[in-house]
């Protein structure tokens, strides 16, 4: 827009360029809002844009012409201009060319589990969205790290751990056969089991319930195990280490499965007592205090919340003081531009509190760029999950579903006579989990939604095997043209598109201003629409004009190109949604 600051003699603020694609029912490819530029010009809108419309045409040789719509300028590019922009676009790797950002590392926290049960649906909306977003940063040009915090100590796994003791038998992964967070999940059941039976017991014998929940011989002992393990008893923390190793193990094999990675994984157990020499500084500086009961708090009324428990009386900490300790050795170790934690919209609370101490009250410069990135609830058709009474659905069990759906859905096409078994096994995780990742990935992270398996994995509609299947087409589009040895990669110049082609030709364009929205919204769902729109584009694309059948040589390469280029977004995009793509379908 350097030729507008020309036109105007003033500097032009990048955020007040609006360009967009021409709406249908007026020529043009792209259009420049004018409006913005008004009060430059001292001309009304439809004034300024004809004098824009003007120089751009005189001066830039790949626009053909404009037209005035009030105050929208429409700009249509030349034949030229688009035949070029397909052969250099298609002939890189870099689809969306970014120059990289500020070498400070943007820090992405997801995932986060406890190790008192095994990863379940809520989880996979979790750890979907974190790799994804990771994913779109990197697309963007940002230096990503991707860490979990893994919330390994705390009195939700002493439960476990206590339960196990009473009621486990010596039973093990090896002698049960059961997945080892499968195991520890199921004594975290157990002792809310056992916990309701003594409340019941307590009730019977005149106590209120209140008092009951309180006075549970169960829950008291599991508040001393913790006090236990916070003061290094040893056979408490052997107990510990053994039950987390069976939980680690079975992670592995869902985030192997799930095809989620870390660069770093930091463990409650090791920021814990950082946070604790946090709060004993702040105790200092009078920004927290002791409150009667002998908890440590800070009063955070002022800033419109309350007050808010950082040490919990018997001197153990609390889910604050460990993130307070984990966000300092994070900022110490990678100095980020920016610390983004996936965590679910039920923490809200949380994490105003942990930003406003941070950045506020304890005066860390760096607290402001600290992100919570919320997100809704994934609920079913039969309701809300919950982990203590064993109803929640399970993440490996989700994953195979997905899988057999897809295989089941394959045989009845009938369409896989020549894949290997090996090639069979992997087209069936590649469509299940591709499945089950972008029907969740296509929501707004900000909204709740509901989780349909057989909807997810229909091959009509918004879903991924939608969009595999046309890239799966497209590729072997191109294997027919590489049989008949048709040189795609031949420079042509077409004159004149068909609406479908123009159409086609302007969506591919856009995709980069996808990319870069989608890493500002941290927003999956943006491209996961987008390459909706693109596939269905391209299907009516395929299905209106000849291809292969096109007589007229330089056409057909043409068409062939655009093809190709297709494919290569349509990988692109869902490669940013940590789904592969099949060749062949």
């Amino acid at each position: 827009m350097q030729l507008v600051a020309d036109l105007y003699g003033a500097e032009i603020a990048e955020d007040s360029i609006q360009i967009q694609k021409t709406r249908k029912d007026f020529e043009g490819d792209f259009t420049l809002v004018v409006f913005p530029f008004a009060k430059l010009s001292k001309k009304s809108p439809e004034a300024a844009a004809d004098e824009i419309g003007k120089i751009l045409i005189d001066k830039l040789l790949w626009i053909k012409s404009y037209s005035v719509v009030k105050g929208f300028l429409n700009l249509l590019l030349t034949d030229e201009a688009w035949t070029n922009y397909i052969r250099q676009a298609g002939n890189t790797e870099m689809i969306c060319n970014f120059s990289p950002k500020n070498q400070a590392p943007v820090v992405v926290e997801f995932s986060s589990p406890n190790t008192n049960k095994p990863l379940h649906l809520g989880h996979i909306r979790n750890n979907l969205l974190g790799d994804s977003i990771c994913n779109i940063l990197t697309a963007n040009g940002y230096k990503v790290v991707r860490v979990n915090l893994v919330n390994d100590r705390g009195i939700h796994i002493c439960k476990s751990m206590l339960a196990w003791q009473k009621s486990g038998g010596g039973e093990t992964p090896q002698n049960s056969g059961l997945k080892g967070d499968k195991l520890v999940g199921k004594y975290y059941v157990e002792f809310d089991r056992l916990y309701k039976q003594q409340i019941a017991d307590l009730e019977a014998q005149g106590m209120t319930k209140e008092q009951a929940e309180k006075d549970a011989p169960i829950l008291l002992e599991t508040q001393e195990m913790l006090r236990k393990w916070e003061a290094d008893d040893a056979e408490i923390r052997a107990l510990w280490q053994k039950m987390n190793g069976w939980v680690y193990e079975g992670f592995d094999v869902t985030y192997e499965q799930m095809g989620i990675r870390f660069d770093k994984i930091y463990y409650e157990s090791d920021t814990y007592l950082l946070g604790k020499e946090i709060v004993a500084k702040g105790l200092n500086e009078n920004v927290f205090y002791y409150h009667q009961d002998g908890s440590v708090r800070v009063n955070l009324e002022n800033e419109g919340l309350d007050e808010k428990v950082v040490l919990r009386a018997d001197g153990t900490s609390v889910y604050i003081t460990q993130d307070l300790g984990t966000a300092v050795m994070r900022a110490e170790e990678y100095r980020p531009q920016k610390m983004i934690y996936v965590v679910g919209n039920e923490q809200n609370y949380h994490f105003d509190v942990l930003k406003l101490l941070l950045d506020k009250k304890l005066g860390y410069q760096w607290g402001k760029n600290v992100y919570h990135l919320s997100y809704g609830m994934v609920e079913l058709p039969s309701g809300k999950m919950k982990s203590r009474e064993g109803t929640v659905v399970d993440a490996d069990d989700l994953m195979e579903d997905m899988i057999a759906i897809a295989k089941e859905n394959t045989e009845k096409l009938g369409k896989a006579d020549n894949f290997s078994p090996q090639e069979l096994a992997q087209l069936h995780h590649t469509i299940g989990l591709g499945a089950l990742k972008y029907f969740i990935l296509k929501v707004d992270p900000k909204k709740n939604m509901l989780f349909n398996p057989e909807e997810s994995i229909d091959l009509n509609g918004n879903t991924a095997p939608f969009i595999q299947y046309t890239y799966a087409r497209i590729c072997s589009l191109l294997r027919k043209a590489d049989e008949q040895e048709i040189a795609v990669n031949e420079e042509v110049k077409v004159n004149g598109f068909l609406p479908a082609e123009k159409e086609l030709l302007r969506s591919l364009y856009e995709y980069p201003a996808v990319v870069e929205q989608a890493g500002i919204e941290l927003s999956p769902a943006l491209i996961a629409n987008y390459t909706y729109d693109l596939v269905k584009t391209y299907n009516h694309f395929y299905q209106d004009i000849p291809i292969l059948r096109e007589e007229n040589e330089t056409i057909r390469i043409f068409r062939l190109q655009l093809s190709d280029f297709t494919a290569k977004i349509i990988k692109h995009a869902m490669s940013c949604l940590g789904i592969d793509v099949p060749q062949r379908m």
